[in-house]
């Protein structure tokens, strides 16, 4: 009996900070991958009985060597990631789960009421096997296989990931017509914050020409719809993650998105390929606005370029080559273009290329040491007359996805 209110303490001392944990960032999460070992059995020799409470912390760490693109040499330590994770199923058909990180804002936004902290607040009800509903706070459906991964292992996500905001409230619909296949349906908010909250007050828009400046209205409706689907074929050797999606920005402003990805799971060798289009009436992910905002005239503050196109292209490998080994490769190819205006068509393109070699040195425990480099390079066009650079960056570090309870 000691033991165990020993353990509900340590758990509530847990929620009181925050931290990720275990799985994909849709849904439930992802099943666990490989036989680990709790601390709650570890130090308590406590036997789980039942799904009802399961608690997962993610921290990753490292030594970073990092040249900017100044060219300036910089080095430092990092917290990549530090995360809690709470999540269950009380009984067949009801569950839940709750994501929170350490390292953001806990203020509460204008529109949905939760704090930037919280990625995941939601409840889910499973009616039968085959259809199920979940709502609250959850990381959108927008699919790939990036989009999707347990951030502890992304030394470093591509541009448009990296610039997405897609921890939403909403609801999602699940439809499993057989347990391989999974058709989804959300609706859910644009935005965390009220339109002056995203984009400033007296936002404005640049439409077909530089001169064309006009004022954006907020939408009466800002919410986004998506439809996913996601598959499983060959005992799971390949998979899919498919999505379409448009999202309300301003009045007679959308942006839409399309994610195609499909991965090769073998046993000892994981391999996917994303493709991601943002076809945005306004720049949601606002790479453009920042990279061009010396086009936009400085008297106008909160403008924003219209019909901003991205492609990404991203793909990555795990090759587990020897017991306890893993070595991981990615690669991404990105576009950005202003389509409207000449001279800042296809503006952009970017290359990211990362290596690494993880070690894992206690069974049981999913730790990894790593040596990992990243590098970058910006290269724009002629006509935009923007420099091209480059960043680099070398890592010595860990991550440990640490199974609590």
């Amino acid at each position: 009996m000691k033991k165990q209110l020993l353990l509900v303490g340590m758990s509530l001392f847990i929620c009181s900070g925050a931290l990720y944990a275990q799985g994909d960032n849709t849904g439930y999460g992802g099943n666990e991958n490989g036989d680990y070992e709790s601390l709650a059995h570890r130090v308590l020799n406590l036997e789980k009985k039942n799904d009802m409470f399961n608690v997962y912390f993610n921290y990753a760490y490292s030594f970073q060597e990092g040249r900017d693109a100044d060219k300036q040499w910089n080095s430092h330590f990092a917290n990549k990631q530090l995360r809690l994770e709470i999540k269950g199923n009380l009984t067949d058909h009801l569950y839940y789960r709750f994501r929170h990180r350490l390292n953001k804002s806990t203020s509460a936004q204008s529109e949905d009421n939760f704090a930037k902290a919280t990625d995941i607040m939601m409840a889910g009800y499973r009616f039968n096997p085959k259809i199920s509903v979940e709502a609250g706070k959850m990381c959108q459906i927008w699919g790939g296989f990036e989009f999707d991964e347990n951030p502890m292992y992304i030394y470093q996500y591509s541009d448009m990931v990296d610039n997405m905001d897609n921890f939403m409230a909403g609801v999602v619909v699940n439809y499993n017509p057989v347990p391989t296949q999974t058709f989804s349906a959300e609706i859910s908010n644009a935005n965390n914050g009220k339109f002056a909250d995203e984009y400033g007050t007296d936002a404005k828009t640049v439409g077909h020409s530089l001169a064309d400046v006009s004022p954006l209205t907020k939408a009466k409706n800002p919410l986004t719809y998506i439809l996913n689907w996601s598959g499983s074929f060959f005992g799971d050797k390949f998979q899919t993650k498919w999505s379409w999606g448009i999202q309300t920005q301003a009045q007679h402003k959308y942006s839409r998105m399309i994610v195609l990805g499909e991965k090769l799971n073998l046993s000892t060798l994981q391999w996917y390929f994303d493709y991601m289009g943002a076809f945005d009436g306004l720049d949601r992910l606002k790479i453009a606005s920042s990279d061009l905002a010396g086009y936009l005239n400085p008297e106008q503050p909160n403008t924003y370029f219209s019909d901003v196109h991205y492609n990404s292209f991203i793909s990555k490998v795990n090759w587990q080559f020897a017991p306890q080994w893993n070595f991981m490769a990615k690669g991404t190819y990105e576009t950005a273009s202003v389509q409207h205006i000449d001279k800042l068509k296809n503006y952009r393109k970017s290359i990211g290329y990362i290596g690494s070699i993880e070690y894992y040195p206690v069974k049981k425990q999913d730790l990894r040491i790593f040596l990992a480099y990243v590098g970058h390079n910006y290269d724009f066009s002629h006509k935009c007359n923007l420099q091209n650079y480059n960043t680099s960056r070398i890592e010595l570090g860990f991550m440990y996805r640490i199974k609590a309870f």
